[in-house]
């Protein structure tokens, strides 16, 4: 199985949807939330190109990118494939 993981923080909406997805999926994965802390928030903007917004998430430590490409992903059928790939 593939290594996911997902920056996320409270109460967002799109983080909350990246989540359910994956969770239906049956996909373990590693949820770091970046709420409270500076330095967390900091380690996901490096890996995610900059990016500043949450979610992010990464598939064997490739950037996927939020909510929207996480959806994407599945609606063009990519998704399941990725998470299916080892790490």
């Amino acid at each position: 199985m593939a290594k996911v993981e997902i920056y996320t923080a409270m109460a967002c909406p799109f983080c909350t949807r990246a989540v359910k997805l994956l969770t239906a999926k049956n996909i373990s994965f590693e949820e770091i939330d970046v709420t409270l802390s500076s330095a967390k928030r900091q380690a996901m903007k490096s890996r995610a190109n900059g990016k500043t917004s949450v979610p992010q998430v990464f598939i064997n430590d490739d950037h996927i990118g939020g909510c929207d490409d996480l959806f994407a992903l599945d609606q063009a059928g990519h998704l399941d494939r990725l998470l299916t790939a080892a790490s």
